[in-house]
């Protein structure tokens, strides 16, 4: 702090960025609360910083959270290979300007973070600076410590993977929102149909309950099977459970509510107006940030 009371500009810097810190470190490692120590260690290495050799705060902020993301992301993927059940990505409650930003929510929609975890940690990095966040080669090679032209073929690489993964076509919010409200009424009413008639014949339903809530312990596979799963889920919670629309990652999303606390989270990805992907997250430990809004940015 300056004799003014203004903050210094190392803090000011950190600041003016940290929405900027947090969604690069969210977008590769699907979780908040491993993206919130990432920005601690963000801050303490740029805190011992020389600042007056800093020609660009943005950059070399952005290089120091890639950096910490790698890392920490390598321990994430050591952590999942003993997780219980399918993992999910902590899902956000964002604010309605993320959704205006259409090549942000589409990055950080669950559909796409679960894309992103088919990719290898240095490819995820690239990929999300270089596509998300438009930083040049030369920038994202200092970040993963690479050299520009291993950086252009991993670009390649990734682009063409997530490609081949990522949905197919623009999804509209009211197509979304139509396929949810369906899932609402069956819940209300008992009455699946509506629901049935949206499902893709190759929808999958991933459930993650971390071990701590009950979930399916492997993805189910199938429209046929998918609706005897939703049929068994609303005779089982349809009476207790309220759901009200909200907005997760930027996307139309249902919020589950018993005795008016946060049972779980169901987010949708469709592809050519069906419903190919139906993901819901129960593990208490991710739903910590269903009640504010995350603030997210680029």
């Amino acid at each position: 702090m300056n004799e003014d009371g203004r903050p210094d500009p190392a803090t000011e810097a950190f600041v003016s960025h940290r929405k900027l810190l947090f969604t690069v470190a969210y977008e590769m490692l699907g979780s908040a609360a491993d993206a919130e120590d990432v920005l601690q260690e963000t801050w303490l290495r740029w805190a011992g910083v020389d600042h007056e050799t800093v020609r660009e705060p943005r950059a070399y902020l952005v290089r120091i959270a890639t950096r910490q993301s790698l890392g920490r992301l390598r321990a994430l993927s050591r952590r999942k290979e003993t997780y219980v059940g399918p993992w999910l990505p902590e899902p956000l409650l964002t604010a309605p300007d993320v959704a205006e930003d259409v090549e942000l929510a589409d990055s950080v929609s669950m559909a796409m973070m679960l894309v992103l975890e088919t990719l290898t940690p240095t490819e995820r990095a690239v990929f999300v600076l270089r596509e998300v966040f438009g930083l040049g080669y030369e920038e994202i090679a200092e970040a993963v410590e690479k050299s520009p032209a291993a950086v252009r073929q991993i670009a390649h690489r990734a682009r063409s993977h997530v490609a081949a993964r990522r949905p197919r076509g623009v999804v509209s919010a009211t197509e979304t929102r139509a396929a949810l409200d369906a899932f609402r009424r069956a819940l209300e009413t008992g009455d699946l149909q509506g629901l049935v008639d949206l499902l893709a014949p190759d929808v999958v339903a991933l459930s993650d309950g971390g071990g701590i809530k009950q979930a399916m312990p492997r993805p189910v596979v199938g429209a046929e099977k998918v609706a005897r799963l939703l049929a068994a889920g609303v005779a089982a919670f349809g009476p207790l459970m309220t759901a009200e629309p909200t907005r997760v990652n930027g996307h139309p999303a249902l919020l589950m509510r018993i005795d008016g606390e946060v049972e779980m989270v169901v987010a949708l990805r469709i592809d050519d107006g069906l419903v190919t992907g139906l993901y819901s997250v129960r593990n208490p430990q991710k739903l910590t940030r269903m009640e504010h809004e995350t603030a997210l940015g680029r």
